[in-house]
């Protein structure tokens, strides 16, 4: 017996795609830069380690960003930072192909034609703009309904991606922080000089940690999230200016032209 065929993923679903590769190949080569580098310089394994420079740098972030962010922003941005290595999925094409579907079936059974199509989506956003488009809503009216979700949305989201960027303004600071009371702790030691060496190793340390995880974590993990973000957001756009040409009566071929040209 033949397989029965699977259907397509819907468009205003966010499916997952597979791992990003970029992503996880940077965080392994930013982990072989610093151990490597460290083990090459001479420095060895041991020297990245200090538990002293891990609770001013790390904790001590961790600390400045809860004092930073309001509670609903910290929690969005844990829930989105698994987009940096597994994003949702890109649908813009399928979704122009959607578009054009809805398009031609609301040009040979009229809006109220696409009622039955509302249920089929489990996307809100979507189904918010069929529903306004089958209610018979102004273009101007499903634009301004549209755009102001859309807007809300999107601040969300950047302001989720924002925490890991001020993460990434705070650690160096910290770092610093970390390597002034190491050398503070040393000069208490003056007097002992076979302590100074390793002790102004060990402050040093608090800076490594600072900088490294600013430049080599926090700070492109919120670029990578602002990119994701900025995918999401124009194929909302793009499904906006689908829903208000099909309001319009505009050509099927004319409104899969003009929403291709989001994808270039």
């Amino acid at each position: 017996m033949a397989a029965k065929p699977q259907p397509a993923a819907k468009p205003g679903a966010t499916p997952r795609s597979g791992v990003d590769i970029l992503s996880i190949t940077g965080v392994v080569l930013a982990l072989i830069a610093i151990v490597g580098g460290s083990i090459a310089k001479g420095a060895g394994l041991s020297s990245l380690w200090s538990g002293a420079a891990f609770l001013i740098v790390i904790i001590g972030t961790i600390a400045a960003i809860l004092l930073h962010t309001p509670k609903p922003t910290f929690l969005r941005a844990m829930k989105i930072l698994v987009w940096a290595f597994k994003p949702p999925d890109d649908p813009g094409a399928q979704l122009v192909q959607q578009i054009v579907v809805w398009s031609n079936k609301a040009r040979r059974d009229g809006l109220l034609g696409l009622e039955n199509m509302i249920e089929q989506e489990t996307d809100p956003f979507v189904r918010k703009g069929l529903q306004l488009l089958v209610d018979g809503a102004e273009p101007d009216t499903l634009r301004r309904v549209l755009e102001v979700e859309l807007e809300a949305q999107e601040k969300q989201d950047i302001n989720a991606a924002k925490v890991f960027e001020g993460m990434g303004i705070y650690a160096p600071t910290l770092g610093i922080i970390g390597a002034v009371l190491g050398l503070m702790a040393v000069m208490r030691n003056l007097t002992d000089p076979s302590k100074l060496g390793p002790g102004i190793a060990a402050a040093f340390t608090a800076t490594i940690y600072g900088i490294a995880s600013a430049n080599l974590f926090f700070l492109p993990l919120a670029a990578k999230l602002k990119s994701v973000i900025a995918i999401r957001t124009r194929n909302q756009d793009m499904l906006i200016e689908g829903l208000i040409a099909i309001a319009e009566g505009e050509n099927p071929r004319n409104i899969e032209s003009r929403l291709l040209g989001y994808l270039k």
